[in-house]
């Protein structure tokens, strides 16, 4: 089964997000194969379906002055934070194809995250109560998925070499007792992000039994206001 890997740099969460709903919809509809979006976004709160704002610790004023919006989402989960040195991915991915089965598909991303960490001796764990990855008590990837039409969005967000000062501004889904690593701050070194992309894609591939092949990274604003063009390989 083939899938198309974007790897699109910086993008806002709401260009992202319209750029996952109109893969979604050409996807339902047969038109593109799996698509895979690589991406980092600028500094963003999230607020999932079963989330509450309650768990935004930071008042709305502080946030501001940051620059840091807070946006309530169609995903599964609680409060997520989004900022650079994050590798965020969203597998826009036929599950018709796969059984139909949505704890098999969250169980196979937090797979493919768990064996890329293992690369970099990074020792990581889910919690069968609370999708996400997690090196001992410390939420290192967190997940949140949507499905509509038996096709997923929205995915998997990855510490890389992210600064973890702003997760002091909310409780990491919803967990008051936990707090958020990332890959550099275990290691004591950043390390290059395409490395990290290069391990994780092998291991997608192989957990998902997909054929991966790049896509164009340029991306290209439509004529019409909610649409976003990427080139896809014949």
């Amino acid at each position: 089964m083939r899938c198309i890997v974007y790897q699109l740099g910086s993008i806002e969460y709401r260009k992202a997000y319209r750029l996952q709903k109109q893969l979604l919809r050409q996807r339902a509809e047969g038109q593109i194969p799996d698509v895979l979006l690589l991406l980092e976004h600028p500094p963003t709160i999230t607020i999932g379906k079963s989330g509450r704002l309650e768990n935004v610790l930071a008042p709305p004023a502080q946030l501001a002055q940051q620059g840091i919006p807070v946006l309530f989402i169609d995903r599964g989960g609680d409060v997520t934070y989004h900022g650079p040195g994050q590798l965020v991915g969203y597998p826009i991915v036929d599950l018709r194809d796969r059984g139909r089965d949505l704890h098999r598909y969250v169980h196979d991303i937090e797979a493919s995250i768990i064996r890329t960490l293992g690369d970099f001796s990074i020792p990581a764990t889910i919690d069968e109560s609370h999708a996400g990855v997690w090196v001992q008590n410390e939420e290192i990837a967190a997940i949140g998925i949507a499905v509509k039409k038996w096709v997923s969005m929205r995915g998997f967000a990855l510490n890389v070499n992210t600064d973890l000062k702003p997760f002091s501004l909310i409780n990491p889904c919803g967990f008051s007792n936990r707090r958020a690593t990332s890959m550099s701050e275990i290691l004591s070194q950043e390390l290059p992000i395409t490395n990290v992309i290069e391990l994780l894609l092998a291991h997608f591939s192989q957990v998902f039994d997909a054929k991966i092949e790049w896509g164009s990274d340029k991306l290209t604003e439509s004529t019409h206001a909610d649409s976003i063009l990427l080139d896809f390989p014949s």
